[in-house]
């Protein structure tokens, strides 16, 4: 068995990323033949069998070269047109079997996705994958909805434990922050609409009144970063907000580990990966109420500055760290993957498996 993954690769860490990462390492565990064709703006030079194709052109030029029997693509946002022809390309090639992770959390319930039926484009191109992943509920009744075959449909949550390298030592101006700020909370995700980081940036200035140092860390990068700025900057406390940017994975989880409150307001959201991980840490967590959310999250209203605002001073009056709620090393999921491989190629059938955990 040879795998193929299609579909962001790190540089920035996201939750398909990290789901991508551990199916890749899973995968070499256990001698599997595996790559990744990145899918992504983010370019790097290809090396060790993960490939950064400049243009369309050279993306396809990779799909008919290389050799493997199960193309996996990820996509975490809309079914667009170019994507739709990706997938279209994929069940185009001769050889191998074809499957589709949605890790998207809002797609299924948009105006878009409601318009999706079996007579549409979105539902004729899924009908032809060979299995397809929801990693939730939703996503997998949108799946049904556009006429896939049930049999063909799966449910697989992208969670993996996360590793945690206890020497990472924190860039300076983060550092520096986190001295002169107690306590400290930190959001992690994508600078765009859906994560409602202009609500966390007015929470943190009603917080202040109560906990005159505390400070907020925002971790990511996306089309919002010049208007966070600008926002952040036209405050009394912006003194009190970090916009870090995009940082090593290995840092946002020393990050998510050390501090005082992990922050995550969406206006959507799916099976939050950053959200897990901090439970995994036993980290307090406060989480937009998305209908999905695992147990041991504060639970909040979408776009409820209110809530967040008695959300927060809860969980900071309450002191102390939470026990280790996420008892589950994610290995399941990861095997769950690996079984669905060997089904679709029949495998199991066979009687030929790979090695369990």
């Amino acid at each position: 068995m040879k795998v193929l993954q299609l579909g962001p690769y790190p540089p920035p860490h996201g939750g398909v990323q990290t789901n991508i990462v551990a199916i890749r390492e899973y995968l070499s565990s256990r001698n599997i033949p595996n790559a990744v064709i990145n899918l992504t703006r983010f370019r790097k030079t290809s090396s060790g069998e993960v490939f950064y194709p400049q243009n369309a052109f050279e993306l396809i030029r990779l799909l008919v070269r290389l050799r493997y029997d199960v193309v996996h693509i990820h996509i975490g946002g809309n079914l667009t047109t170019r994507l739709l022809a990706l997938c279209l390309v994929c069940h185009l090639l001769p050889r191998p079997k074809t499957v589709l992770t949605f890790h998207s959390g809002g797609y299924a319930s948009s105006p878009e996705g409601r318009r999706a039926n079996p007579g549409s484009l979105r539902g004729i191109v899924l009908r032809r994958f060979d299995a397809l992943v929801g990693v939730n509920e939703e996503i997998r009744s949108f799946f049904l909805r556009v006429g896939v075959n049930p049999s063909k449909v799966h449910l697989i949550a992208p969670y993996a434990a996360p590793k945690f390298d206890p020497l990472v030592v924190f860039p300076s101006n983060l550092a520096l922050f986190i001295r002169s700020h107690r306590p400290w909370l930190l959001t992690v995700g994508l600078l765009e609409p859906e994560y409602d980081l202009q609500l966390q940036i007015l929470a943190i200035g009603e917080i202040l009144k109560n906990f005159p140092n505390a400070g907020l860390v925002i971790v990511g990068s996306g089309s919002l970063e010049l208007g966070l700025f600008e926002l952040i900057l036209s405050r009394p406390w912006a003194g009190n907000v970090l916009l870090l940017r995009d940082v090593s994975h290995a840092v946002t989880l020393k990050a998510i580990k050390e501090c005082d409150l992990f922050l995550r307001t969406t206006h959507y959201d799916g099976d939050s990966i950053a959200v897990r991980e901090a439970l995994h840490f036993g980290t307090p967590v406060i989480a937009t109420d998305n209908g999905m959310r695992p147990p041991g999250v504060h639970l909040v209203p979408p776009r409820d500055l209110d809530a967040l605002l008695r959300a927060i001073e809860e969980e900071l009056v309450a002191e102390g760290r939470k026990e280790q709620v996420q008892e589950d090393s994610g290995v399941e999921n990861l095997q769950a993957v690996l079984n669905l491989y060997q089904e679709v190629l029949g495998l199991r059938e066979k009687g030929i498996l790979a090695v369990p955990p």
